[in-house]
């Protein structure tokens, strides 16, 4: 039997994942990576407590919500890594980070 404590430990270790992938990488992309993980332990969250509180539809309603949300910030923050490269020929968040040409 999958309980809420079940899923709870999943998105425990999703947001661990996606927070240790920010805080450790170098490369744009893979901090992005890391933000998505963390965007998708949220959604789980959501689903879960919703479905063991009765109300499926709010879950599902808050689920969409984040996914619009992580589609949207993953389409800003592309635009931004490919400006960074176009203006530093390289995404290592180190190198772009005085953003002095």
């Amino acid at each position: 039997m999958v309980t809420l404590h079940s899923y709870l430990i999943v998105t425990a270790l999703l947001f661990t994942l996606g927070l240790l992938n920010v805080t450790t990488r170098r490369n744009a992309v893979g901090i992005l990576m890391g933000v998505e993980l963390i965007l998708n332990a949220a959604s789980v969250n959501m689903v879960a407590f919703a479905h063991f509180n009765g109300n499926d539809v709010a879950g599902n309603v808050f689920s969409v919500f984040i996914i619009v949300l992580a589609a949207a910030e993953a389409a800003v923050a592309l635009a931004i890594v490919v400006s960074i490269y176009r203006r530093f020929q390289t995404i290592d968040v180190e190198e772009a980070a005085t953003l002095k040409g």
